[in-house]
């Protein structure tokens, strides 16, 4: 069996084309590159992708972002390739993020989802996030209701014996699907 490394870490300037591309494919084009130029250069904003090694060059296949608020990580971006959904890629994805909060210090953890978007509604849940409120019409080409989730005692000592059972769980589930992973933590 042979096993693919991925690795969750900070972009670079020359990755924000691969984003761009992915954006445009799960989430219509939400952020321009300029917009992900801006991320990646703001002190407030948290960018990582999911590479998996190429043979020329990384392949990116999963994007995420939050904006630290105050106390608050506003996760901005979710996206996994639609080639790669359905393995876990989602949940380290979200577990990367929220281990930044973490260590950012920040307290608490916010988001908009599609209010029909179950799979994802309900990966958010299984992370502890709660359904906080619905903002009518929120989604401007459909017309959609986004629900707000939150997630509150980040800063909690017990919350980091949460991360490490998601270490485990995640660990786990994508071995099964013959990835492992690294995190590449830009201090």
């Amino acid at each position: 069996m042979t096993l693919s490394k991925l690795s969750l870490k900070k972009p670079n300037l020359e990755n924000l084309e691969a984003v761009v591309e992915l954006d445009k494919l799960c989430l219509d084009g939400l952020w321009s590159l300029k917009g992900y130029q801006r991320e990646l250069e703001s002190p407030s904003s948290s960018l990582v992708v999911l590479t998996l090694p190429g043979f020329e060059s990384e392949k990116i296949i999963g994007c995420g972002c939050f904006w630290a608020i105050l106390e608050e990580a506003h996760i901005t971006i979710m996206a996994i390739h639609p080639d790669y959904q359905g393995q876990g890629l989602g949940k380290l994805l979200l577990y990367g993020l929220m281990e930044n909060a973490v260590r950012r210090g920040l307290e608490r953890a916010t988001l908009e989802v599609k209010a029909s978007n179950t799979i994802a509604v309900s990966l958010y849940e299984k992370f502890g996030f709660q359904v906080a409120g619905r903002r009518k019409g929120y989604y401007e080409k459909t017309g959609e209701d986004a629900l707000i989730l939150w997630l509150s005692g980040l800063e909690k000592p017990q919350f980091s014996l949460i991360l490490q059972k998601w270490h485990q769980e995640i660990s786990d589930r994508l071995l099964v699907n013959n990835w492992t992973w690294e995190m590449i933590t830009d201090n």
